[in-house]
């Protein structure tokens, strides 16, 4: 039996942040493999580096020290094609959901299949009803952001970073601006259509109210990652 290669696997990650005398460690020796399928949440206090850790694994940050394999592919000195073939395959939510205020809720979900070049024009405009229509805003295609409530907003942002269908899934405190019941909704939904795609999920939260979705938990302080319990 072949062992399972993991969708992402990093080794010994350190990253720092500005020069010199002002330099400073950020992330410490990070060490952490995710497998398809899997949902990981990682907890910790603000400024531990969780946020900066996302934006290296989808490329948006360059690594600067050690290891970082997403679908088999160094992000270690990856050149910037490279970098833009991994972002194709991860899907990003945001706590502040980070929707275009001049764009309807289909326009700012079909603008994320756009660096998606196998994609027509008419292609795109159908696969962006049909996920705003199975995240429950089939009847809000039209609508712009300022017309739709905390929860709705943050439904399309699921559909957006869904649309494309992603390897992995990226999510930094999706829930922290949504109350109890809202926020409940809106991440079992994210597990359930992540699911059916077969889609990985990182999922950085605060929340303790929805942790039991996870598969693990680990916990980042300081920079560095400590492993905890499965879910």
């Amino acid at each position: 039996m072949q062992p399972l290669i993991p969708v992402l696997s990093i080794q010994n990650l350190n990253h720092y942040f500005g020069q010199s005398e002002q330099r400073k460690q950020v992330l410490d020796q990070i060490n952490l493999d995710i497998y398809k399928s899997e949902i990981v949440i990682m907890t910790g206090p603000s400024g531990s580096g969780k946020t900066t850790l996302l934006t290296l694994i989808g490329g948006l940050r360059a690594v600067q020290f050690g290891s970082l394999r997403f679908l088999n592919q160094e992000l270690c000195g990856a050149t910037p094609k490279q970098l833009v073939q991994a972002r194709r395959q991860v899907g990003y939510i945001f706590q502040a959901h980070n929707l275009h205020e001049s764009l309807t809720a289909h326009q700012n979900v079909r603008m994320s299949l756009e660096v998606h070049p196998q994609f027509s024009p008419a292609q795109m405009n159908a696969m962006a009803a049909q996920m705003l229509q199975e995240v429950g805003l089939g009847d809000r295609l039209h609508c712009y952001p300022e017309n739709l409530s905390g929860g709705q907003k943050q439904r399309v942002a699921i559909a957006r970073a869904l649309v494309g269908r992603p390897k992995l899934l990226l999510a930094d405190e999706p829930t922290a601006a949504l109350d109890s019941k809202t926020g409940r909704d809106v991440v079992n939904l994210m597990q359930h259509l992540a699911q059916e795609q077969g889609c990985t999920i990182l999922l950085v939260t605060h929340d303790n109210r929805i942790l039991d979705i996870a598969d693990r938990i680990v916990h980042m302080e300081d920079g560095v990652l400590i492993m905890a319990q499965r879910g």
